[in-house]
């Protein structure tokens, strides 16, 4: 096999050194800005810095009033059967902060979380509950939602060297602390600082009548401060639970269980402040509450008060209201105010969803001889191999990424990562620059990149056993290359620009200088990631006849890791695909991605004034073009379509219209004038194929296997490639050649079904969804995938060209 073991040295000082060159380009004050943030995105709310090893918070909350549920409803970690009516981000602007809303129907409270950054690197956050109207009476209470009653946890872990420690610990040592609870640190890379969570005067706490107490309120916030397992710091519910079962020990070994006290006081925490790196801070609230949590240097502290961060919430909301319609305003027929907090929710949870991740990973480098899929029935030998469990853990790794989904996928997907960061790109181009640049710093020295990243046992927590191994010779979609593409076209760079919502970059968002420095730093590993592409996911044009007249024969390609009824490295799982697989096979959307990021390799090699690799770059993608058509357009179907092998040894086409068969148009390789381009916008626009009232179908609705088996990819309506569509429309409508005005209208159109069909569904809902039902357009599978469907803010800020377009006939 061509590929080394690679050696964990080289790949850390590799990534040192790009760290260490990339720090000359990104500020210092930029970097701070940046420091800390909601980077635990699988929590409703958790705040860290991107620092490996340091201070972590997390929220929990739950409501105390019916001893069978309270277990239950501690929320924690998202998950789509909490029941929630919707939640996430209003606004959030990774430099500044925003505003967090959770509609928690089942504790019948809605919370607010805001997050505001301060001076000097310090930060602060509102949480704010309020009991809902549709709140239903527990445990046989009395007095309506407004004696509500909740009970709230802060859970603050500190991993690595250093101490946390409660200040005047012995003032809350009997029945817990009257005011604010400050816990006071220090690390290497923080220094010394304080955390406070403050004790409003305004907030309610619920009265309890057990004997021993004398109905007096539960006005105390109890701490438990304790030292455990690093490795176990994230487990803030199990923490919680085996704090609370020795407080219920402790009161039925007293009272019995027939004579507890009510809910909201048997709840509750040891109170043992002190040292520890793991402290829970629980508080108890009856009906609306309020309160803090600041951190800052010990300096600073006194001088942040509740009315300041008020101010500073403000000045952060407005802020980002300011500059969304500058930014992503949205363009006719969306308009309308109710366009307007739809397309602020999903542009906040995408950039608020970006977390920082650090920690091992699972890999296979066997490289074993079966992992060349060379013969037939590879798909067997391979499972077998992968069923020899020869990965081993290898880090840590750390990663700046944005996530697909906070309750089903909150980690990083190299493929979704791309169409992640077009939107962001337009908020704040150097924040992308530095997530691709932590992205481009996994890769090893034969230019891999895993395709999903789950470092660490917390990520590893939310995934299948068999879905953790990553193995270097499976590819993903080269999606951050679109990126970059789009990055040189705000920057007006070379020929890229290709339409008018490519907006400029301002001066204050783009430094050339800097720029050009970024993608130096970046271009060899740039050019390691595209000959490993190249190498490992080449395929055979030389065994099999009828492929001999290639007008290339390098320029072929096939996915490893596929099996019988999945090619996953593809993204597109279970899209049909030539059967029984074939050693033989050529893909036609993966030759597209390839000729994608050939061109974007001889646009950047360009940009750097490298001829040679330009010219060589520039050869590569016209082989790749003619290639296409060559190997992949089926005359007779009039598409393009996959290759295979048939029993007697000759190259074949299998074809399933859909996505596959327009992938040379979604990548960008057909020009306005190509001769099968309107045989792909017909087959785009036909409503017996590929056309429906909600978006492009990923299969045709003739195809055999619509709508068949998991139907994961054979028919439901999918953002990032529909984006791709409709992007490609809008370049031809600007474009001479005759299907322009055909271009305008099929724009037109689709643009508002997509718009039309997000938003429907989130204003029923309260969510963005992973796909879309073809038939009635309803959000289906994962909830809260604002991830890649959040693409649809670019769209609704795409320009009208409604006036330009002819009848629906035009089609």
């Amino acid at each position: 096999m061509a590929w080394k073991i690679w050696s964990i040295g080289v790949l850390l000082a590799a990534s040192s050194a790009l760290a260490q060159e990339g720090s000359e380009v990104f500020t210092k004050s930029s970097n701070d800005s940046l420091l800390w943030g909601p980077y635990k995105p699988n929590l409703y709310f958790g705040v860290r810095p991107r620092i490996p090893k340091s201070l972590t918070t997390a929220l929990l909350w739950a409501r105390v009033e019916d001893f069978s549920k309270v277990q239950n409803s501690i929320r924690h970690t998202c998950e789509q059967n909490d029941g929630m009516a919707g939640y996430g981000w209003d606004s959030y602007d990774p430099r500044s902060g925003g505003i967090q809303t959770i509609h928690d129907t089942g504790n019948g409270i809605d919370l607010e979380t805001s997050f505001v950054k301060l001076d000097s690197g310090a930060w602060a956050a509102r949480v704010k509950g309020t009991p809902r109207e549709d709140a239903e009476p527990q445990g046989g209470s009395q007095g309506g939602i407004q004696t509500l009653k909740s009970a709230v946890w802060l859970n603050v872990g500190l991993e690595g060297l250093g101490s946390l420690e409660v200040r005047d610990a012995e003032s809350g040592e009997e029945a817990g602390f009257e005011g604010d609870v400050v816990i006071e640190g220090q690390s290497t890379d923080l220094g010394d600082f304080v955390l406070k969570v403050t004790e409003p005067s305004s907030n309610s706490h619920p009265m309890h009548s057990h004997a021993s107490y004398q109905a007096k309120p539960l006005d105390h916030t109890l701490v438990h401060s304790l030292q455990i397992q690093e490795e176990a710091l994230w487990q803030a519910k199990p923490i919680l639970f085996s704090s609370m079962k020795s407080t219920i020990d402790g009161y039925v070994e007293e009272y019995t269980t027939e004579k507890m006290p009510p809910p909201w006081q048997t709840y509750t925490i040891q109170n043992n402040p002190g040292q520890g790196n793991s402290h829970l801070v629980q508080k108890v609230f009856e009906g609306a509450f309020e309160f803090d949590m600041i951190f800052a240097s010990a300096s600073q502290e006194s001088s942040i008060t509740a009315e300041s961060i008020g101010e500073r919430i403000s000045e952060v909301q407005k802020s980002f209201d300011d500059k969304y319609l500058q930014v992503l305003k949205p363009q006719a027929p969306f308009t309308a105010s109710k366009y307007i907090p739809f397309a602020k929710s999903l542009f906040s949870n995408l950039i608020g969803g970006i977390g920082y991740f650090q920690g091992d990973q699972v890999i296979d480098r066997s490289y074993a001889s079966e992992y060349d899929e060379e013969s037939e029935g590879f798909w067997i030998e391979t499972a077998e191999a992968r069923g020899r469990n020869q990965q081993k853990v290898e880090g840590p790794y750390e990663l700046y990424t944005a996530i697909p989904s906070r309750p089903f996928f909150p980690r990083g997907f190299l493929w979704d990562e791309g169409f992640h960061l077009l939107p962001i790109l337009d908020w704040d181009p150097e924040l992308v620059m530095q997530i691709l640049s932590s992205w481009f710093n996994l890769m090893d020295e034969d230019g891999w990149i895993g395709r999903e990243q789950i470092l660490g046992n917390e990520a590893r927590s939310k995934v299948p056993g068999e879905f953790q191994v990553q193995y270097p010779h499976y590819a993903n979609p080269p999606t951050l290359f679109m990126v970059l593409e789009s990055i040189l076209d705000k920057a007006d760079v070379g020929s890229g620009a290709t339409n008018s919502a490519q907006k400029p970059l301002t001066p204050a968002s783009y430094d050339s200088k800097a720029t050009k420095q970024w993608f130096r730093t970046l271009y060899p590993l740039l050019k390691r990631h595209f000959a490993w592409y190249r190498r490992t996911q080449i395929g055979d044009l030389k065994s099999y006849d009828g492929r001999g007249d290639a007008p290339s024969q390098k320029e072929a390609y096939r996915w490893r890791g596929r099996s019988e009824r999945h090619v996953l490295t593809s993204g597109l799982d279970d899209y049909p695909r030539p059967q029984p697989p074939h050693p033989g096979e050529l893909h036609t959307d993966l030759i597209s991605w390839i000729g994608m990021l050939s061109r974007a390799m001889t646009r950047i090699a360009g940009y750097l004034d490298e001829i040679e690799d330009e010219a060589s770059f520039t050869k590569i993608t016209q082989a790749i073009k003619k290639n296409v058509d060559a190997l992949h357009w089926d005359a007779k179907a009039k598409t393009y379509c996959d290759a295979t092998v048939d029993e007697y040894e000759e190259s074949v086409h299998v074809c399933h219209k859909g996505y596959i068969s327009i992938f040379p148009f979604m990548t960008g390789l057909m020009g306005p004038k190509h001769e099968h381009l309107g045989a792909v916008l017909d087959l785009i626009a036909d409503e017996e194929e590929l056309w429906s009232p909600f978006g492009i179908r990923s299969l045709s609705l003739k195809d055999e296997f619509y709508g068949t088996d998991e139907n994961y990819w054979r028919g439901p309506v999918w953002m990032p490639l529909n984006y791709l569509i409709v992007k490609e429309l809008l370049s031809l409508a600007h474009t001479s050649g005759p299907h322009q005005k055909r271009a305008a209208t099929m724009y037109t159109a689709l643009r508002s079904n997509l718009v039309n069909t997000i938003y429907n569904s989130w204003e029923e809902t309260g969510f963005a969804w992973e796909q879309y039902n073809p038939e009635t357009g309803k959000g289906q599978r994962t909830q809260h995938f604002t991830g890649w469907t959040s693409l649809i803010v670019k769209v609704i800020a795409m320009p009208d060209l409604s006036g330009k377009k002819g009848g629906r006939d035009e089609l």
